[in-house]
């Protein structure tokens, strides 16, 4: 019954200008723009750690659009694989090459009251790793060696009845505190919890409730992680709190369960087991200039044991993220990142390891063209065992360092 109502539902979004994310083998936040107080706090303070899915009200009747264009050049030192196979990028994974990692297209029509929808293409190398199963190529991720160059990130129908609204279609995941759309992120690359730790994308159903300015709460149930097309007969269900007691801090809590096919790199398994997620995302703005946000994750895959590395009847996987932005002016912001994420299993990178990572980026946006965004960044990755595979991808290292260069177009 349920994938008929998600079909349906699906049917008419894809008729309508609708919006965003997903992933697969393993996955796709931190920036969280000063939130003021009211009701449009709450949606804007949910528009980076809930990763759009409930965008700013439309002011004005009528269908919005807009977008962006993101290209990036990185230089890694090693293959940007891990031993097993497993990418250790989730975007910026070609060793030495400029690509345009995405154009974003995005139609919407989210009314406070009545109904809307939402519409969200990501065009260019972005695409393949973020299409969900079901999709282009099955769209299983950038470990089946598939080349989509477009994906309909988001697609849902929208229904907004005051501090009540629900939508029903593709949409991206609340958990995490890095989004898949570049310009809302501080880095150019993605962080390891944004790749590894969760979802992209869900098909499903969600309801919102505003019971506050200061509080949200969110349900739902889905077809589960990365899926456009159920990989099995049981649904996910998810929850999802919002708190904004002022303009200083706000704090999200999300969490996730239900039964989802198990996969060993890069093919899906036939068997399956409850997957259980623990999502916080913190914001603390310091000062109009200077914010600080944290990110935790807590994962477990039931009957792991035939897939994890570490043969492990539940696999299990925790992560932590810290960010420190600061906006010296309108021109110039700078941005930093550490992480560390324990893979105890193996079961989201195929390497039972703990990794770590620190990235600087300085950004730049031209006084004269401000519509464009200029980014460079040095990042340093480290395991505690030798999982990165050298650029001749014959020996194994237990760090890889990288540059990378970024502009943003949004339009």
């Amino acid at each position: 019954m349920h994938k008929t109502v998600f079909a349906t539902a699906l049917a008419g979004v894809y008729l309508l200008p609708a919006a965003a994310g997903a992933q697969s083998v393993s996955h796709t936040g931190v920036y969280v723009e000063p939130a003021g107080v009211g009701k449009d706090a709450v949606l804007v303070a949910q528009s980076a750690p809930h990763k759009d899915i409930h965008a700013d009200v439309a002011p004005e009747p009528g269908i919005e659009f807009g977008g962006h264009v993101d290209t990036i050049y990185t230089n890694l030192s090693g293959a940007g694989k891990f031993t097993s196979g497993v990418r250790n990028r989730v975007f910026d994974y070609k060793r030495d090459a400029l690509v345009l990692d995405a154009i974003d297209l995005n139609w919407q029509k989210l009314p406070e009251n009545g109904f809307g929808g939402k519409l969200n293409l990501t065009l260019g190398k972005d695409a393949d790793t973020i299409a969900a199963y079901g999709t282009i190529d099955k769209g299983r991720g950038p470990q089946n060696g598939a080349n989509n160059v477009a994906d309909v990130t988001q697609a849902f129908l929208h229904y907004g009845a005051g501090p009540f609204s629900v939508i029903a279609g593709k949409y991206v995941t609340m958990a995490g505190a890095e989004v898949i759309k570049g310009p809302a992120n501080p880095n150019v690359s993605r962080s390891i919890l944004f790749g590894y730790a969760i979802p992209f994308t869900h098909t499903g159903a969600r309801a919102t409730y505003v019971f506050s300015d200061a509080l949200s709460v969110m349900v739902g149930v889905n077809e589960g992680w990365d899926t456009f097309k159920d990989t099995n007969n049981d649904l996910t269900a998810e929850l999802g709190l919002l708190w904004v007691p002022s303009k200083m801090f706000s704090l999200a809590a999300q969490a996730y369960s239900g039964k989802e096919q198990l996969f060993n790199y890069p093919t899906i398994s036939s068997s399956k087991g409850t997957r259980n997620l623990i999502d916080l995302v913190g914001t603390v703005n310091a000062t109009d200039r200077l914010s600080f946000t944290f990110n935790y994750d807590y994962g477990t895959q039931d009957n792991a044991s035939t897939v994890a590395p570490s043969g492990a009847g539940k696999a299990k996987w925790t992560g932590l993220a810290g960010y420190a932005n600061y906006q010296f002016n309108d021109q110039w912001k700078l941005s930093f990142r550490a992480e560390y994420f324990d893979d105890k299993d193996g079961y989201r990178t195929g390497v039972v390891q703990k990794w770590k990572e620190a990235t600087l980026t300085l950004a730049y946006v031209p006084p004269a063209v401000k519509n464009l965004e200029l980014r460079a960044e040095l990042r340093g990755d480290r395991s505690n065992v030798a999982s990165f595979l050298d650029k001749d991808e014959a020996t194994a290292r237990k760090s890889q360092n990288s540059f990378g260069l970024q502009a943003l177009y949004k339009f």
